[in-house]
């Protein structure tokens, strides 16, 4: 957009007209570096990931734009233009969660929700279903994915609310709710099941058929890391996209399963528990204050929860 910008050197009786094609990814960086006092500061709370490097090149180009200094890096302080801006785009930006709320309060609720197949299929069913007790018109935007893939669609707004299997520290501007640690389980066909875990590793072998996730998903690294506890090598003969494919491969004889307690309705198979595994531990992760419909699905998650592992029994 073509901005005609006045700035605060009037106030010392020179008026600076500067004309610039202003961005507004500019101005809003700009925003958060002038609230938070600094580009440092200012990273914690921008609501998508960016890098300090980008942050300072970027206000070099709006400061070139302008022509005019717009802070002083150290220590810190707005220039009068700064000022000046600053207030320019203060009302705009610090009212934009209010307008969206107000824009979305005339509509059905609706909900945009990130998670792992399982827990979308075996979980979150009943939690929306207690959920549509109290909002019939709540509507429901699904996506499926693993903690990276969550991560950067909740930064580019793609939906409100995650629930990962927790594999890295979440970015900094992300709000976590520790939701649940299950244990990984090993999934053998019923037909021919030991009776236990002791009676399956008295008989294992490392040639028997592996089927797991990726070897970069969360539940595949814990379950490599058991088994170098117990000084044990076992490599994956089939690697699936999601645990329900492990799961019906296991079904259909095709070997034995690494997955995740609970994750699982598929007949004909049976689950072994690895206690002495390390556990998956599961999250919430959402960006800013959530919005009310994401709170609420926060407070049915916790209720189901509640109601299926009772507090310590997963620890």
């Amino acid at each position: 957009m073509r901005t005609k910008f006045s700035v605060g050197a009037r106030a010392a009786g020179v008026a600076l007209d500067f004309a610039a094609m202003l961005n507004p990814h500019h101005l809003e960086l700009f925003y958060f570096v002038a609230r938070h006092g600094g580009i440092s500061r200012a990273l914690r709370h921008i609501p998508y990931g960016i890098q300090q490097p980008a942050v300072s090149g970027q206000m070099l180009r709006l400061e070139e734009a302008l022509g005019a200094k717009l802070f002083v890096r150290t220590p810190f302080r707005l220039t009068p233009e700064g000022e000046e801006l600053f207030r320019f785009v203060q009302p705009f930006f610090e009212n934009l969660d209010a307008m969206e709320a107000r824009l979305r309060a005339g509509l059905a609720p609706t909900l945009r929700i990130g998670a792992a197949e399982s827990v979308l299929l075996d979980h979150l069913p009943a939690v929306f279903k207690a959920m549509r007790r109290q909002e019939p018109r709540l509507q429901l935007q699904l996506r499926s994915g693993f903690q990276p893939e969550l991560e950067s669609w909740l930064q580019e707004r793609q939906i409100d609310l995650a629930v990962a299997a927790l594999e890295s520290r979440p970015s900094a501007n992300l709000h976590r709710l520790p939701l649940v640690r299950l244990p990984l389980v090993l999934l053998v066909p019923r037909r021919s099941a030991p009776d236990s875990i002791g009676g399956f590793w008295a008989r294992f072998r490392s040639d028997m058929p592996l089927i797991s996730l990726p070897p970069t998903e969360t539940v595949s690294r814990h379950f490599q890391n058991g088994l170098r506890r117990r000084k044990l090598k076992w490599a994956p003969t089939i690697v699936a996209s999601s645990l329900e494919t492990v799961a019906r491969y296991v079904a259909d004889g095709h070997g034995v399963g690494v997955s995740v307690a609970g994750s699982t309705r598929q007949s004909g198979v049976r689950e072994l528990v690895l206690d002495d595994f390390p556990r998956i531990e599961i999250v919430a992760l959402w960006i800013g204050h959530p919005l009310p419909i994401a709170q609420r699905a926060l407070d049915a998650m916790r209720q189901y929860l509640d109601a299926h592992w009772p507090r310590g029994a997963t620890d």
